[in-house]
């Protein structure tokens, strides 16, 4: 009897949802790794000062898409990254931008933020900003 209501509890729609909702790691992408999906409609994120030095990409079975990214601050000041100046790019080659966001940097500062990137059916294969040198 124990048995028979362990196994409605693990079934139940409750624990499904709440399985839903974990974070897995898609993969972590090499530096190296490069796409070429065109760009007739120019879609980059704003100039700014933060570089990109790697990132780790995430899901959850709501397609929910996430993104460990690492991000070094090149200017000589404090600046503010926003979600204006980071893009991703999912594999039906459409780029995408965070959801909104604010965090300083410390002049030289470099910092892992975990940013969301809403839902979409397809996973993200890369973030990126765009510096201005």
């Amino acid at each position: 009897m124990i048995r028979l209501l362990l196994c409605l509890i693990a079934f139940s729609p409750i624990t499904l949802f709440a399985n839903q909702n974990v974070i897995s790691v898609d993969r972590v992408v090499p530096h190296s790794f490069e796409l070429a999906f065109p760009n007739e409609r120019n879609i980059e994120p704003e100039l700014s000062d933060f570089h990109v030095k790697n990132f780790v990409l995430m899901s959850n079975e709501n397609g929910e898409r996430f993104a460990v990214v690492t991000i070094q601050n090149l200017a000589n000041g404090s600046r503010t990254l926003n979600h204006k100046h980071l893009m991703a790019q999912v594999s039906n080659g459409a780029r995408i931008r965070p959801l909104a966001f604010e965090q300083m940097f410390k002049d030289d500062e470099t910092l892992s933020l975990t940013i969301q990137f809403g839902e979409s059916n397809f996973p993200l294969l890369t973030v990126y900003s765009r510096t201005k040198g």
